[in-house]
């Protein structure tokens, strides 16, 4: 072979090394199951743990709740009439379902332009960082799944005025979130590749 095709072979390569799922994997209720499928979670999320130290089964939980790890997730449609749609119910996108001013935000703070909701890696680096900012704001301890979950989704300013209080269908899904983190939790102790 030419030295144009072995460039162009070693591009593909390349460029398949670098894949990236979007799909969510099977058996979201195992913690081992899921980073057994997606090895490139575990390294992410112990990363974020590593810079951020928002505990692994903290992050899982919530990506569970936000997009069921489901990269490429958006919010439902709104319809008029039942049937004319009138785009989805908000920006929210990707693993962590940041809404677009949120993540633009967190790429100013960060220096990370680059960064996209669709990467494994970005979406818990943001959660990382979105979690820090409720401990800084509302003094949410980084292991708490269910008060950092509420904050996460009232946004800071909502979360310190107790928006959430008027809302019980929001509690009981805080309250399914630190459920799933303690099993995630325990799952996690009994994994190889999560240590």
């Amino acid at each position: 072979m030419g030295r144009p095709i072995w460039a162009l072979f070693a591009l593909l390569i390349l460029a398949n090394c670098g894949a990236r799922y979007t799909t969510p994997p099977r058996n979201l209720d195992d913690a081992c199951s899921i980073i057994n499928q997606r090895p490139s979670y575990i390294k992410a999320f112990k990363a974020t743990e590593r810079k951020w130290n928002v505990p692994v089964h903290v992050q899982m939980a919530a990506m569970y709740q936000e997009s069921k790890f489901d990269g490429d997730a958006r919010t439902p449609f709104r319809y008029v009439l039942g049937v004319i749609p009138m785009g989805r119910q908000s920006s929210a996108y990707g693993y962590s379902q940041a809404l677009d001013g949120t993540w633009d935000d967190y790429k100013r703070a960060t220096g990370r332009n680059g960064a996209k909701r669709d990467n494994i890696r970005d979406a818990t680096d943001f959660m990382g960082w979105y979690f820090n900012q409720s401990k800084e704001k509302n003094g949410i301890a980084l292991n708490d799944a269910r008060n950092q979950y509420l904050a996460y989704h009232e946004g800071h300013n909502g979360y310190r005025k107790g928006t959430y209080r008027s809302k019980s269908w929001l509690v009981r899904v805080a309250d399914k979130v630190d459920s799933r983190a303690d099993l995630y939790e325990g799952q996690l102790a009994k994994c190889r590749k999560a240590r």
